[in-house]
């Protein structure tokens, strides 16, 4: 036996030598995580003499639109900022404000009320 057969793959006759697999490039990667959608989750809790003072929840998906719809999320076709609505939310919000203002503008003129 030589060196070189020493380490040679081994193959039986009539079988065929195991298929190496070729690195996945980045595209690769890419094109099956967004057709089958990744989920990232996590929570961050800071607790101060157990007492939690502040909790964190991180949920992260990552597929394609396609993949997304199938799973129930569109809320991209929903929202004023990215549908162009931004106008009519815009109004809203000056019809709020304005409605706040005037009933704390009443609440300061209540009888019983002093403000010194």
């Amino acid at each position: 036996m030589t060196d070189g057969s020493r380490y040679a793959p081994s193959v039986r006759p009539g079988s065929q030598p195991a298929a190496r697999r070729e690195p996945a490039n980045l595209g690769d990667i890419l094109e099956r995580v967004l057709d089958r959608g990744v989920v990232i989750a996590g929570d961050i809790r800071v607790n101060l003499l157990d007492i939690e003072l502040l909790t964190i929840k991180l949920r992260l998906v990552i597929a394609s639109v396609d993949t997304a719809k199938e799973m129930g999320i569109d809320w991209w076709e929903h929202d004023p900022w990215l549908t162009g609505d931004s106008k009519a939310l815009q109004d809203e919000n000056r019809r709020l404000r304005a409605r706040l203002d005037a009933l704390e503008e009443n609440r300061s003129l209540e009888p019983g009320d002093h403000h010194d």
